[in-house]
């Protein structure tokens, strides 16, 4: 009976698939975290498995899963923030992005985020999606308002043609306005980036599902290589196990530290502005 109500609900997989319980599929969270997490992926739209492969193994881990670079798909990431990161700080991130042989998309998104305490206009929104990202160790849940933009708009922003403004729609400023710190606007804020991506998705042997390889490229060289597959929340535990029956078979190690390709980029372009508004303070007082 159980394993029916199960099969129905989408969480097993065929009458020979063993059943992952979220213990077993998301090792290392107490038992808390589990419950919230539980909790969370009712409530979401989707889920996004993630793992980050440290530096020193992400050669190898390209070759053992088949990967093709010339397949890829090339990306630029703008974000924007104040030079102190506010809103980074307060749980807010807007980004600008263009994406090859494709149009531009701009983003302002909330995180962490209870999805059962978002207004019903927003979660009915078409633009609107709410998901959760688990990765060892941890998962955060996002509520993201995305609009679909002409190829030449990102590019018009950051070149100085078009206020910042300009990238987002009226509910998506108006989305910000709600969740920004007071006083934040817009236009005040500064451009932290670019960054480029190499995005890869395909049907890997041995997997059932698609992949999704992003190789993040950093000005100081430094490079983050995140692994992800999408599912439906009722299906987000079994696919857990089966990605890392299926990674630790290919020998991928999941038991590296894990990075957060937004807060990386935020931190080094903040750095950045603090050292260049040293050295103007410094040339206009010698």
């Amino acid at each position: 009976m159980r394993r029916g109500r199960l099969q129905k609900a989408g969480i097993v997989a065929s009458a020979t698939t063993k059943v992952a319980t979220p213990k077993e599929a998301t090792p290392g969270l107490s038992d808390e975290q589990h419950e919230q997490l539980v909790a969370l992926t009712k409530d979401a739209d989707s889920v996004e498995l993630k793992l980050t492969v440290p530096a020193e193994d992400q050669r190898s881990t390209i070759a053992a899963l088949g990967m093709d670079p010339l397949d890829a798909q090339i990306r630029q990431v703008f974000f924007f923030d104040t030079p102190d990161l506010t809103l980074d700080k307060n749980g807010v991130v807007v980004r600008g992005r263009r994406v090859q042989d494709k149009g531009d998309d701009s983003v302002v998104k909330l995180r962490p985020v209870v999805p059962s305490e978002l207004p019903g206009r927003v979660r009915k929104s078409p633009g609107f999606a709410v998901e959760v990202d688990a990765m060892p160790g941890g998962f955060v849940c996002s509520g993201t308002l995305k609009q679909a933009l002409k190829p030449t708009a990102v590019k018009s922003v950051v070149s100085g043609k078009k206020s910042v403004r300009k990238l987002f729609s009226k509910e998506q400023r108006a989305f910000f306005a709600e969740h920004a710190p007071e006083g934040v606007e817009l236009d005040d804020l500064s451009l932290l980036g670019p960054l480029f991506v190499l995005k890869l998705k395909y049907s890997p042997k041995g997997f059932a599902r698609k992949l999704v390889a992003e190789l993040w490229f950093y000005p100081d060289d430094q490079r983050i290589l995140e692994l992800s597959t999408k599912c439906a929340p009722t299906e987000a535990f079994q696919v857990a196990a089966e990605a890392r029956a299926y990674l630790t078979e290919k020998g991928v190690s999941l038991e590296g530290e894990q990075q957060t390709k937004t807060r990386t980029a935020l931190e080094y372009f903040a750095r950045q502005l603090a050292v260049e508004s040293n050295g103007e303070s410094e040339h206009s007082t010698a």
